[in-house]
């Protein structure tokens, strides 16, 4: 039986894979400063097209449970900003890459979905500051992330109509 794993080493393990996934493509890809607002990854093409930012999200376990967010992911919509969901629980990681403004209505549809939804004893649910991204998200159809497995052609394929 496997210890749990500290949630910094999880997320550090998860910014460092899709690094090497990003490199090991030829896309130009730095570590942001700890505590930059909006990024964990800093992605600089070289051939002049504008740069983009990427925050990624790691789990270990529980992959029903989803990835944790919260409320200020939203409205995080912008064309340069994409999500990497790492999920290290199956043998090999896997990496869902995604616009963040499909990453934002994902959440605000699970959550809304989520408190019209009688909880225990038809309970209303109370409003929270967290969310959740997963495969089986309230409002969206089971197995929707696929469409995002190791996508990093979304990120490359950013801003390509500049340099025509």
């Amino acid at each position: 039986m496997q210890n749990k794993i500290d949630t910094q080493l999880t997320g550090a393990a998860g910014e460092h894979l899709v690094l090497s996934r990003l490199l090991s493509r030829g896309v130009l890809a730095a570590q942001a400063p700890r505590g930059a607002r909006k990024a964990d990854i800093l992605v600089n093409f070289l051939d002049g097209r504008l740069s983009c930012l990427l925050q990624v999200k790691s789990r270990q376990a529980g992959g029903a449970l989803g990835w944790h967010m919260q409320a200020k992911h939203e409205s995080q919509t912008e064309s340069d900003l994409f999500f990497c969901f790492v999920d290290f629980e199956p043998d090999q990681p896997r990496v869902f890459v995604m616009p963040a403004a499909v990453a934002a209505e994902a959440i605000r549809l699970d959550h809304s979905t989520w408190l019209a939804t009688p909880g225990k004893n038809g309970q209303p649910h109370n409003e929270t500051k967290f969310r959740r991204l997963r495969d089986n998200s309230l409002g969206k159809q089971d197995g929707w992330l696929n469409e995002y497995l190791e996508k990093w052609d979304l990120i490359e394929s950013l801003h390509e109509d500049e340099l025509r």
